[in-house]
């Protein structure tokens, strides 16, 4: 039977404290859906709209673990030109690919406790949906982005963005299951030293079907 992720009404408030760290421009951001419930893994991005993006001169590599044949993260936000690895932690061979517009590539089969000689590099800004060649059911996004002011949002539904000048924004809000007419919501944030400030998106998603677990040729409740 094929689980199914429930429709959510997102509710978003974006909040400004007054503390030492937010009056520099810090941002906290909190997801909840209709129930009042936190949401995790939306990605928040903010833009200067007065000036230009200063971009850091180096960026620090990351990874996508997979273990019980999943991949961690199954959200990954990154800046353009991330190098990302994709170590097995597992105790079975994976084949990694992505065949999304933004990164195209693929890494195949490698055994358990290893991980590729080289890192893939991700150079253009966009949505990457990676999958297991051989695991139907494993899926993770990668999100890259041409700022670097943005967070994920945690289990507690809160994100927070460190370090962003006080300045004007675009503030963005995306996750991987939004409906496709509302795949990012943004709104224009004035972010002002010593000012308390508050925005709301309401934001839809669509049910996403997911592949069952397959059992192995032994039958029971193991998996391949």
């Amino acid at each position: 039977m094929c689980l199914h992720i429930n429709r959510f009404l997102f509710t978003i408030f974006i909040l400004f404290t007054c503390t030492n760290v937010y009056a520099e421009g810090g941002m906290i951001v909190k997801v909840l859906n209709d129930d009042g419930k936190p949401v995790e893994n939306a990605v928040i991005s903010a833009k200067p709209m007065d000036g230009e993006i200063i971009k850091p001169t180096t960026t620090p590599p990351t990874i996508i673990d997979q273990i019980d044949k999943t991949f961690i993260d199954y959200v990954t936000p990154v800046i353009v030109g991330t190098k990302i690895n994709f170590p097995n932690n597992d105790k079975i061979r994976h084949h990694v690919y992505s065949f999304s517009p933004a990164k195209k590539f693929e890494i195949p089969l490698y055994p358990p406790g290893k991980e590729p000689n080289e890192p893939v590099v991700f150079d253009n800004p966009g949505v990457v949906v990676i999958g297991c060649n051989i695991h139907d059911w494993m899926k993770a996004y990668i999100y890259v982005l041409d700022t670097p002011y943005f967070a994920k949002t945690k289990t507690d539904g809160i994100a927070v963005i460190q370090g962003v000048p006080v300045g004007k924004y675009k503030v963005e809000v995306w996750h991987p299951h939004l409906k496709k007419s509302q795949e990012v919501m943004s709104h224009v944030v004035d972010l002002v030293k010593g000012k308390d400030g508050s925005v709301s998106f309401d934001i839809k998603v669509v049910d996403e079907l997911k592949k069952r677990r397959a059992p192995n040729s032994f039958g029971g409740d193991n998996y391949r």
